[in-house]
């Protein structure tokens, strides 16, 4: 069997010679072994019962035999006239501006005296498994007057999830409850925030923890969630959800229109001034922290009278009750549909007839007018203009509900050693700040602590960026970039650089737009165009 590289031509993995070997690392590294002590890699045997025309696939642990023609199980590898052959092309990413990449690159011949002009993403750039070879792409490049090499790899991610926003204040399910698709446990509800409800969807738990089909469809699941696509969970105990990054959320089949402006005391906060002279009272319903205008310490600082309401449920501090009902789909994220349902009476010695009451919800979707009658009782009415325009004001601040996904992964050790032969120095560059982290060009959020544990939106992520091997495991890209000197000074393969023009002539490659909302991933600073 040809023993090839994880680069998307099929080019020939030699190992380097000793006078390509990494450099001595600077002081806090290990020692580099002799030359002579270093180890060949060699083509691995292939198993001795393969079947005459097969090769066998090593970018993952799963090692498929492929036939002649024929790809591998995760459809990513594919054995063409004996050779291993990464079937998709690399993805470069263009730089924002440039007209065609094609044309800005006519006559550049790599010269690290240049700008590069695309940046070579982890999209379908291979693996390192089995774990010790260098990065599939490791390119040298200058950037505002800066050597630069980033180290381009497909990460496999065994220990990785994603965090899903949902902006809505209708209720999903109990925190903790499990969260389910196509029947799997697949994830489960975590926190809400400020009008936002968050899942979490995966991990190695359910990919490897449970049957072989929870493993499977967590996967499918994730892999669909990455790369943008429409996915339906159910909640145990809650609601039914169809959920794609980017788009409006799907609620027990409605669609989410508006996330909330804030709670119900947020609420009477901002508009406190707008309804002075138009209400005796305002009650804005609210799941979580039920406001009351009049109580509120906004109405007192307005001078407004009590009215004389009383309100079900725990009262926080004036003006802020919690619990006035349970969790459901109805007004503020309750289970009422008549908001009255809250209202226990009036104080007879303080409520007079002819109170005007405005009941509302913290979108603005719902809304009523009551005026009290000669008994106390309130009676529905027209809402006067005034009131009205400031109820769709409320709306007018509401951002369209999106779904949000995240991904969230560990750089384990092959991603790591990839890069370097000794991994904690990668670690600490990413910690302080001198090497970058990106996925697919898409800026990273590196968590603080131990081990490089990245989070990133996928919606800002090249489409197509997440693959999948039959482990189960999820692949996705990720690129590490920094000075040359840092590289060098932490061991890196420095004998594997090569320069943005060998990756275009030699390998087979596809060139899209980075995403507008992302920084140039070669700029000297985050915010850097």
């Amino acid at each position: 069997m040809t023993r090839i590289g994880s680069n998307a031509i099929g080019e020939q993995f030699d190992a380097p010679s000793r006078d390509e070997a990494s450099p001595a690392v600077e002081a806090g590294s290990q020692a580099v072994p002799d030359a002579q002590s270093v180890p060949q890699v060699v083509a691995a045997r292939p198993p001795e019962r393969m079947a005459a025309g097969k090769i066998q696939c090593d970018a993952c642990p799963v090692l498929c035999q492929i036939s002649p023609g024929r790809l591998g199980a995760c459809d990513r590898y594919g054995n063409v006239d004996g050779v291993l052959v990464r079937t998709d092309p690399v993805l470069l990413l263009s730089k924002p501006g440039a007209e065609a990449v094609a044309s800005s690159l006519s006559g550049w011949d790599g010269a690290l005296l240049n700008d590069a002009p695309v940046f070579v993403s982890g999209v379908a750039s291979g693996t390192t498994y089995p774990d010790y070879k260098p990065a599939p792409f490791i390119v040298g490049s200058r950037a505002e007057g800066v050597d630069l090499v980033t180290v381009v790899t497909e990460g496999i991610f065994s220990y990785c999830s994603f965090k899903v926003k949902i902006d809505t204040d209708r209720y999903l399910g109990a925190e903790q409850s499990t969260v389910r698709h196509r029947g799997e446990a697949v994830g489960h509800v975590t926190t809400i925030e400020y009008g936002s409800q968050f899942l979490s969807l995966g991990g190695v738990h359910h990919l490897t923890g449970g049957s072989k089909r929870e493993g499977r469809v967590s996967c499918e699941l994730m892999m669909a969630l990455g790369n943008g696509e429409a996915v339906d969970l159910e909640i145990d105990g809650g609601a039914r959800l169809a959920v794609q990054a980017g788009r409006a959320p799907r609620i027990d089949g409605i669609e989410e229109q508006r996330m909330r402006v804030g709670c119900g005391s947020a609420t009477i906060g901002i508009f406190a001034k707008q309804w002075f002279g138009h209400v005796d009272e305002v009650v804005v319903v609210d799941d979580h922290i039920t406001g009351v205008l009049t109580e509120h310490q906004a109405g007192r600082c307005l001078d407004m009278p009590a009215s004389g309401i009383r309100i079900r449920g725990r009262k926080s501090t004036p003006g802020r009750y919690f619990q006035v009902a349970g969790p459901g789909t109805g007004w503020g994220g309750t289970d009422i549909e008549d908001p009255l349902a809250i209202v226990e009476g009036w104080d007879p010695s303080v409520a007079r007839p002819g109170l005007r009451l405005l009941m509302v919800s913290t979108t603005g979707e719902h809304a009523e007018w009551f005026e009290l009658d000669e008994a106390l009782r309130p009676v529905r009415a027209p809402m006067p203009g005034a009131v009205c325009k400031v109820v769709e004001r409320i709306g007018e601040n509401c951002e369209p509900a999106l779904s949000t996904v995240l991904f969230v992964g560990g750089a384990g050790g092959s991603l790591r050693a990839g890069v370097t032969e000794n991994p904690v120095l990668l670690t600490r560059s990413v910690k302080e700040l001198l090497t970058r982290v990106s996925c697919g060009g898409a800026p990273a959020y590196v968590w603080p602590g131990g081990g490089i544990t990245v989070m990133v939106d996928v919606a800002r992520m090249p489409a197509g960026s997440f693959g999948s091997v039959p482990t189960p495991a999820i692949v996705a890209p990720i690129e590490f970039t920094m000075p040359r000197d840092v590289y060098a000074a932490l061991g890196g393969h420095v004998g594997r650089i090569r320069t943005i023009a060998d990756v275009l002539d030699r390998e087979r490659h596809r060139v899209a737009p980075i995403d507008a909302r992302n920084p140039w991933p070669l700029a000297a600073g985050p915010g850097s165009r």
